[in-house]
């Protein structure tokens, strides 16, 4: 992937980028899920999986693969702070869905564009609009409503999700400056990425006590064939997801990267109820899920209008990131 200026970027690559990326986010969520209830280790999946990227690409740069710049040490330090945002981020959404249920989880997420509005307003890019301003408040109220449903409610669970949600926030504006101000591709950002968090999580995981008891269980489950598969899916879609999230937001903007993950969640959120055990249904639950379901949708609505009937040179809140 090399890198791309504003009259490189078309429509299709737009909305290709925007839908690759809300596919492999949609199926990470379940793959995470599926893993967790086999290998509660949320750290070593991280560190496995950040390795995983690190490696293909190095070895794809070194066979002509890919044409990705080798690394350059004034640029990792510009980046270090993206990648701990990012590693922060996946840590604690990794560690809240080993206690709360895909549904509560998409909902909660999908408390980033306010979030992001909220970041936006404080760093000088103006008010947002009424209609932006209700739904969010409609989405974050679903939450609440749905939680007070919630039969299987976590309180810790709930904080690392709620924690996660600033982490990303962080981290999405944080990536779409790098990729316009460095001028690097999204495969070349994916390699910083993983190489910077690598020691990071090495840290963690020795220190917490994760390592060498996370390798010895790694080593017995894989004789399960059903394990080693979804332990080389979650690899595989690590890597997927990276690559779509770091595209979707350089190519578009951090605002659509948020967008598409609300819209995505509306599948994921039905899915949830049926797929890897299910949830306990609870009509107050599925009341605020259906809130927040709603309020999603209709900020996704009203930022779309806002964009379309701006005036072609003018650029809006968080659009002011994009290069």
């Amino acid at each position: 992937m090399e890198n791309h200026s504003d009259s490189d970027i078309t429509p299709f690559l737009s909305l290709s980028a925007a839908i690759s990326y809300g596919i492999a986010s949609m199926a990470m969520v379940f793959i995470n899920k599926a893993i967790l209830m086999q290998y509660a280790h949320s750290m070593t999946l991280l560190t496995l999986q950040q390795m995983a990227t690190a490696m293909l690409i190095h070895f794809g740069r070194r066979m002509g693969y890919t044409k990705a710049k080798a690394l350059d040490m004034a640029t990792a330090r510009k980046l270090l702070p993206i990648s701990l945002f990012y590693n922060a981020n996946v840590a604690f959404a990794l560690a809240s869905l080993k206690g709360v249920n895909i549904p509560m989880y998409i909902a909660i997420k999908r408390l980033t564009p306010l979030a992001v509005l909220i970041a936006g307003f404080f760093s000088g890019k103006g008010r947002p609009t009424i209609q932006v301003s209700l739904s969010v408040i409609l989405t974050a109220a679903g939450v609440i409503i749905a939680a007070l449903g919630d039969f299987s409610f976590d309180l810790f669970g709930y904080s690392l999700a709620l924690t996660s949600v600033f982490f990303q926030t962080m981290y999405l504006v944080l990536v779409e400056k790098s990729g316009a101000e460095d001028g690097l591709s999204s495969i070349e950002i994916m390699f910083y990425n993983s190489f910077l968090s690598l020691p990071f999580l090495l840290f963690v995981i020795i220190a917490t006590g994760e390592f060498p008891n996370s390798l010895a269980l790694l080593f017995a489950k894989s004789n399960s064939i059903y394990f080693l598969a979804i332990l080389i899916l979650s690899l595989v879609m690590g890597i997927v997801l990276n690559f779509t999230m770091f595209l979707c937001t350089i190519v578009n903007s951090a605002l659509t990267t948020t967008i598409v993950g609300v819209l995505k969640g509306v599948g994921s959120t039905t899915l949830g109820f049926v797929l890897l055990g299910g949830v306990e249904v609870h009509a107050l639950n599925v009341t605020g899920l259906v809130i927040n379901t709603a309020g999603g949708v209709w900020y996704s609505y009203a930022k779309y209008q806002q964009k379309k009937n701006k005036p072609p040179k003018l650029i809006s809140d968080l659009e002011a990131h994009r290069k």
